[in-house]
């Protein structure tokens, strides 16, 4: 496996699987830019596990079936979509790649897969819904109320699709890889200051001309000119609302009239509670792994979720996916599609917009050589009898 990592090349057409772009995008990124990637909570038992619980599902398959012809194609809020397949948000993408919210909702919407923009990305949200992508937003519960609500309704005017709002990171999980990398907040040691100078090409696209990138979605928030990267963090981890809890999801109902969806659900009671407050959609999460560690895998706990709303909720999935079987087995196990963030994410790092769409590339090849092997012709027909899990649920 090292061996045929070493010689996968540097141009992303020549990747054959996500773990090449990640192989790629390692040579390319600075290390603190990496950790940021991959990083996940404590002692990564969470991120772990996540990827571990794809892998403890076998896939069951029918023989002697037609497979000549095969959709992917489904339906996501009543509206078709290429493949079960959303661009997670991730915060910061600016980091990896210059515009990288941009390159990331172009090759989405070339895909014909929605896109789910962080709050905290580096391009304005205006910006992403003029690339004529299916836009989705998310956002954090913040305390200013009247500044948060300028962004929904900002949302509202560019044409997003639906809202989605994170609950899980009220509390931000411990990250110490992350910590490791700074002197002070948000200032480099030594050693990943002479990392940084070993990385040209990251050096000539995100830093020259540009500078580090800016939370352009901020500016409701903050002062004209705080919207670094330094500012913006240490005000997050000061405006994240602590009090709020499912009486509050109403405030953003009634202000929203499109579709909304919370993110961060683990547990069927809280599925329930999402479906009663008047959210259209949920997805189980645990966060890419991020916040709470030793926590379950979002794909162990969908089953009881799905049962416990019904099949008539949109139901979405994250956190661990790596391989097109991976999308295949979350329909089977009740998910309408799912996100995934690092995937695209790694294809962004090694090669900006053509390596992300190589990264959707790969898993959508992944995901029609998966249902000719399992004996079913078309996803939307993927169901629980196709996969079993060893462990979990």
């Amino acid at each position: 496996m090292l061996t045929r990592k070493l010689y996968c090349g540097r141009h992303v057409s020549r990747a054959q699987d996500i773990a090449d772009l990640r192989a790629m995008a390692t040579r390319r990124l600075p290390n603190f830019c990496l950790e940021y990637l991959e990083g996940g909570a404590d002692d990564e038992l969470a991120l772990a596990r996540n990827r571990e619980a794809f892998d403890a599902i076998d896939l069951l398959p029918r023989t002697l079936v037609d497979v000549s012809r095969r959709e992917l194609g489904c339906t996501l809020f009543g509206a078709p979509i290429a493949m079960p397949a959303l661009i997670a948000p991730t915060g910061f993408n600016g980091l990896l790649a210059h515009d990288g919210d941009r390159l990331l909702a172009e090759a989405a919407r070339d895909a014909g897969i929605p896109f789910c923009q962080s709050m905290v990305s580096t391009v304005a949200l205006e910006e992403i819904a003029a690339t004529g992508v299916r836009h989705w937003m998310q956002i954090y519960p913040f305390k200013d109320r009247a500044n948060l609500a300028g962004v929904v309704k900002r949302a509202e005017r560019a044409g997003a699709e639906a809202i989605v709002l994170t609950t899980d990171a009220s509390v931000f999980g411990n990250r110490t890889w992350d910590r490791r990398n700074y002197r002070a907040p948000m200032k480099l040691d030594a050693r990943n200051l002479l990392d940084v100078a070993l990385h040209p090409r990251w050096i000539l696209d995100v830093l020259v001309p540009h500078g580090m990138p800016r939370f352009r979605n901020l500016g409701d928030f903050l002062p004209p000119g705080m919207d670094s990267a330094r500012n913006a963090a240490a005000f997050l981890a000061s405006q994240m609302d602590l009090t709020l809890t499912w009486d509050d999801i109403r405030w953003l109902r009634d202000l929203w009239p499109r579709k909304l969806l919370i993110k961060g659900i683990l547990l069927p009671e809280d599925a329930l509670r999402a479906q009663a407050a008047g959210a259209d959609g949920i997805v189980v999460s645990n966060h890419g792994g991020r916040q709470l560690d030793t926590c379950p895998a979002p794909i162990d706990m969908l089953p009881a979720v799905r049962a416990a709303v019904g099949p008539d909720m949109t139901v979405i999935v994250d956190s661990g996916l790596r391989r097109g079987s991976d999308f295949v087995k979350a329909r089977a196990l009740g998910a309408d599609a799912a996100m995934s963030g690092r995937a695209t994410l790694y294809g962004l790092a090694a090669g900006g917009k053509a390596g992300a769409s190589r990264a959707i590339d790969i898993l959508r090849s992944e995901m029609e050589r998966t249902l000719g092997l399992i004996g079913c012709p078309r996803m939307r027909d993927v169901a629980a009898e196709f996969v079993r899990q060893r462990h979990g649920g």
